[in-house]
């Protein structure tokens, strides 16, 4: 799959649900735990770190065109780590209903599916720590490579821009697993399978996560964008992992 086939899918994705209104049930929820949780993560991020933004370029004492660079890459830093925080929360909160709406589409996709666990407590709570646990793994990841990119804040001006560059593909990396993850998880693939089959995807899996990692650090649109980019993982899994590396598809 090519880069650019793979940027198309959280817009197939769109089409797909709109003829399919019977899967709405399962986006509206996560959208209202959206709704909550981008309200508290805006008001107590978005608003300090402007604040601190203006101090922080305000004390550089440089030359008006690099602090104008410098505002620029770190307000869309700021908006990026936001985006980031809102799916990391959604996709936890909204574990249950997501997992049921990859298994519906799967099942129409493929024509069968491995089940996701039922909407009653305990699937719910198993859902939740499952996602706890996968999220966990993730931080893990992000604090070692994001660890890596914070050094290059060093390096004047290139530093920057290097970092920006470096958390954009890190944070397209990232919305890969989260979205790819309802038919691996029902599989119960490893973590590091999950990884490798992001690799394994290339360039489609590229172009998937640039779209969707974009879509959802954009203010308002990612209040939606998280089911819209859950079901079109899914499309993306049933077209290219099942059909062209089918031993993924039957589990690892």
């Amino acid at each position: 799959m090519n880069l650019f086939r793979g940027a198309t899918y959280p817009f197939r994705a769109i089409g797909y649900l709109s003829r399919n209104p019977r899967l709405w049930g399962y986006v509206a929820v996560p959208i209202l735990v959206n709704l909550v949780v981008a309200a508290l993560l805006y008001v107590g991020l978005v608003v300090g770190g402007f604040a601190a933004i203006d101090q922080f370029v305000a004390d550089t004492s440089l030359g008006n065109a690099l602090e104008w660079l410098l505002r620029v890459v770190l307000i869309v830093g700021l908006l990026l780590l936001t985006g980031f925080l809102l799916v990391r929360f959604g996709v936890v909160l909204g574990s249950p209903w997501y997992g049921k709406l990859s298994e519906q589409i799967e099942v129409e996709q493929l024509g069968s599916a491995p089940p996701a666990h039922p909407l009653s407590p305990l699937g719910i709570a198993r859902d939740l720590w499952r996602a706890l646990m996968f999220e966990l793994k993730k931080l893990l990841l992000f604090l070692l490579l994001g660890g890596l990119l914070l050094l290059a804040n060093f390096i004047p001006v290139a530093g920057q821009i290097i970092g920006l560059v470096g958390w954009v593909l890190l944070g397209t990396w990232i919305a890969c697993l989260d979205f790819f993850d309802g038919p691996q998880e029902r599989r119960g693939l490893s973590f590091r399978s999950k990884l490798a089959n992001v690799r394994r995807a290339l360039p489609g899996s590229l172009g998937f996560g640039l779209v969707a990692f974009g879509l959802v650090s954009i203010p308002l649109v990612n209040l939606i964008s998280i089911p819209i980019c859950v079901a079109a993982g899914t499309l993306f899994f049933c077209d290219y992992v099942s059909k062209e590396r089918p031993e993924v598809g039957r589990g690892m």
